[in-house]
């Protein structure tokens, strides 16, 4: 018999998750948390889950310090994160952490259920590149207060160098000198970058990496 646990502070979310995973099988057992600290009480007391859903926006805690309590904790229990902040950068931190897979609130009903079954098949559930969101001026802060690590969000060392240099208002021209580089590899290194964060211009670059808070300090 399956046993899942919820951890999500919006009530009607969290009720609403708890009622579509009790659908996932006959007799299947769910149980729900509103904030961190009573979710690591549930699991203290209750034994093994199956599965935790996890959303990052919790009061109280950082959603990725929280996994990573979690996967430190309870390193055998696979844990999956449901959440909002759908975005490139958030999806590769969530997955880098340890998570066994990143599910969007924006998805139905059936496709939430069948994400969730990838997991507990023991496969690592991501969304397609369709399903992630833009950036754009509109996208929030991903609930993170401290500074990311450009290898937390999917970037090689060469290519946190050239979007450290990006931020400092280099040309690609200038980045090529910088770091010896042809002009065309810096360009394939920043059309990398772009797709890493989830972009399509230097501009929301830009913008992504001051959003991140992302720490260039050991880039060179």
């Amino acid at each position: 018999m399956l046993k899942l646990l919820v951890v999500e502070d919006h009530a009607l979310v969290r009720e609403g998750l708890v009622g579509l995973l009790s659908q996932i099988e006959e007799g299947a057992s769910v149980f729900e948390s509103a904030d961190f600290e009573s979710a690591l009480g549930v699991l203290d007391s209750e034994g093994d889950f199956d599965l935790v859903l996890l959303d990052l926006a919790l009061p109280g805690i950082d959603g990725f310090a929280g996994l990573d309590i979690l996967r430190r904790r309870y390193p055998a229990m696979p844990v999956a994160v449901v959440s909002a902040f759908d975005d490139m950068p958030t999806v590769t931190r969530v997955i880098n952490l340890g998570a066994s897979g990143f599910i969007p609130k924006a998805l139905n009903g059936e496709c939430l259920l069948q994400a969730v079954r990838e997991v507990l098949a023991g496969n690592i559930f991501r969304p397609s590149g369709q399903a992630l969101a833009r950036m754009d001026d509109a996208v929030p802060v991903p609930p993170s207060s401290v500074s990311v690590r450009p290898e937390d969000i999917g970037l090689t060392d060469r290519q946190a160098q050239v979007l450290c240099l990006m931020v400092r208002g280099l040309s690609n021209r200038d980045i090529a000198e910088q770091l010896d580089l042809s002009e065309g590899t810096v360009k394939i290194h920043a059309t990398a970058v772009f797709k890493a964060l989830g972009v399509n211009s230097r501009t929301q670059a830009l913008v992504t990496a001051a959003r991140y808070r992302i720490d260039f300090a050991d880039v060179f």
